[in-house]
């Protein structure tokens, strides 16, 4: 059985209900969040924290040690001595309560409020973590995203995939560009939501596609989708 350790700290229902003492251990800020990356297959603090960007560094390391402590994750020794964070048995029981509260959301709540909560780089690890690089061409490809309506410093994202390896840069990594894809950060998360698609997009002169033709023809298929894309929407 696992320890319920920040009752004191955080404040106890008072409830014997298996669901308040859940709650105890799941219910503060960012846990939820956090669970979800480790879920995603994240065990590097530092990519946990491309995960949850406006997470500060302190608070992800205190709900980790709250998470150890609790018994949902455990530790491990990782290259050049860095800590990898791992689900328990009982952290991947909870793989279903984390992908049923995603599914949850994306059939209920309300796609524009959705679409305000806009973050460039939460979006570009998405896409990286899900990208499929089978339909790309057997051999390096970088794809180069323009976000124009925001700062110079978030404007320019890239995806370099190579075999089955996909990496992410917030800056040139001085490979020669083959798809150069130019949209607004809305529509980006709305295809990535599965809230629209490439072609549509393509149509009505939110998303341009410029560079190796097959690479454009293929994008809805290698693109990462939202693992919850496929969920049908109850609202509009």
């Amino acid at each position: 059985m696992l320890p319920v350790t920040n009752m004191e700290e955080h404040g106890s229902y008072g409830q014997f209900c298996p669901v308040s003492m859940a709650a105890e251990i799941l219910c503060t800020r960012w846990t939820v969040l956090v669970l979800r990356e480790l879920l995603c297959g994240t065990t590097r603090f530092n990519d946990l924290r491309r995960g949850v960007p406006r997470m500060s560094p302190a608070l992800l390391s205190k709900r980790l040690k709250e998470l150890e402590r609790a018994g949902v994750i455990e530790t491990a020794a990782g290259e050049k001595g860095t800590t990898e964070y791992r689900l328990s048995a009982a952290g991947r029981d909870l793989q279903p309560i984390i992908m049923g509260m995603g599914f949850w959301g994306q059939r209920w709540v309300e796609s524009d409020l959705s679409l305000k909560n806009l973050d460039p780089s939460l979006l570009m690890w998405d896409m990286r973590r899900n990208l499929d690089p089978r339909p790309l061409p057997g051999r390096r490809c970088t794809i180069q995203f323009l976000y124009p309506e925001l700062p110079p410093t978030r404007q320019n994202w890239w995806l370099v995939v190579d075999g089955d390896d996909v990496d992410l840069c917030g800056f040139n990594p001085g490979f020669d560009i083959d798809l150069l894809v130019t949209t607004s950060l809305r529509a980006m998360t709305a295809i990535w939501m599965g809230l629209s698609a490439v072609r549509r997009e393509v149509e009505v002169g939110n998303l341009e596609l410029d560079g190796d033709p097959e690479i454009a023809r293929a994008m809805q298929q290698w693109l990462g989708l939202s693992k919850f894309a496929p969920q049908a929407r109850t609202v509009s």
